[in-house]
């Protein structure tokens, strides 16, 4: 795992996120899927970081640090768990669905949850179709 400093171009915001790896990121970045948690924005950037070195006066910062993410971690997979029980999974095709959810009168009961680009995502809230992105995992080495 690796923590980037993320800024926003268009907010002027900054942001820690976690990725798997750099190649991670420079994936997301290219397929425009890394957005600005305040203002939507996909033009956001990684900024100088010092590298984290250990040593034996950090430790126990480093440690802290180490709980206070799995703990993150943990509450996500609870988060995780809980939608996979109670929404339908409808994979890529997620804005389609959430338009036919919000425009058909007879509205199902449980609601749904999928893959969405960032512009797709933005269009629905432009429509006033309400929607939330979470981070996710995929498997459980990360």
């Amino acid at each position: 795992m690796i923590r980037y400093r993320l800024t926003c171009k268009n907010c002027n915001n900054f942001f820690d996120s976690w990725f798997s790896s750099s190649k991670e990121y420079d994936k997301l970045k290219k397929t425009k899927h890394l957005n600005c948690h305040y203002c939507g924005s996909i033009k956001v950037e990684k900024t100088l970081m010092a590298p984290n070195i250990m040593n034996s006066k950090n430790d126990n910062i480093t440690t802290t640090k180490d709980k206070k993410y799995i703990k993150i971690k943990n509450k996500i997979k609870e988060y995780q768990k809980f939608i996979k029980k109670n929404f339908d999974y409808v994979g890529d095709n997620f804005a389609y669905e959430a338009r036919s959810l919000h425009y058909d009168d007879k509205k199902k009961s449980k609601g749904i949850y999928g893959k969405a680009s960032i512009d797709e995502i933005s269009d629905l809230k432009n429509e006033g179709i309400e929607t939330d992105v979470i981070p996710w995992f995929h498997n459980e080495e990360n």
